[in-house]
């Protein structure tokens, strides 16, 4: 069980560090627009904001992974990172889009519920 749970962390990690590409580097470009639905002017605007939110994407994707290096020791890490996931994503669902509650908060609460099955 603990592998299973440990996978799904590490996917939620490597979904927080796709979410850092797109806001860090790829916000501006053709693909960033696409996937956030941005027009050229806005996304120009909003750069350095969304770069902002990109690192703080990639402070969790990281603290995942810390707490996956730890190995059993690592079990705290991954469940205070993880609430962080959950409540970024419900933040956001609530302020933003009903669709980052599915994206972000729902890989987390799985992986969360999996390490704490594990115990």
């Amino acid at each position: 069980m603990t592998t299973v749970a440990d996978i799904c962390v590490a996917l939620v990690a490597l979904l927080h560090a796709y979410f850092l590409v797109l806001e860090m580097i790829l916000w501006d470009k053709p693909t960033g627009r696409r996937v956030f639905g941005l027009t050229r002017e806005f996304a120009a605007q909003s750069r350095k904001l969304a770069a902002n939110q990109g690192l703080y994407n990639g402070f969790l994707a990281a603290g995942l992974v810390w707490g996956l290096l730890q190995g059993t020791a690592g079990e705290a890490i991954k469940i205070f990172f993880l609430a962080c996931v959950i409540v970024a994503g419900a933040f956001g669902a609530l302020t933003v889009n009903r669709k980052i509650l599915w994206v972000q908060a729902l890989p987390g609460v799985v992986a969360l519920v999996l390490v704490l099955a594990a115990r």
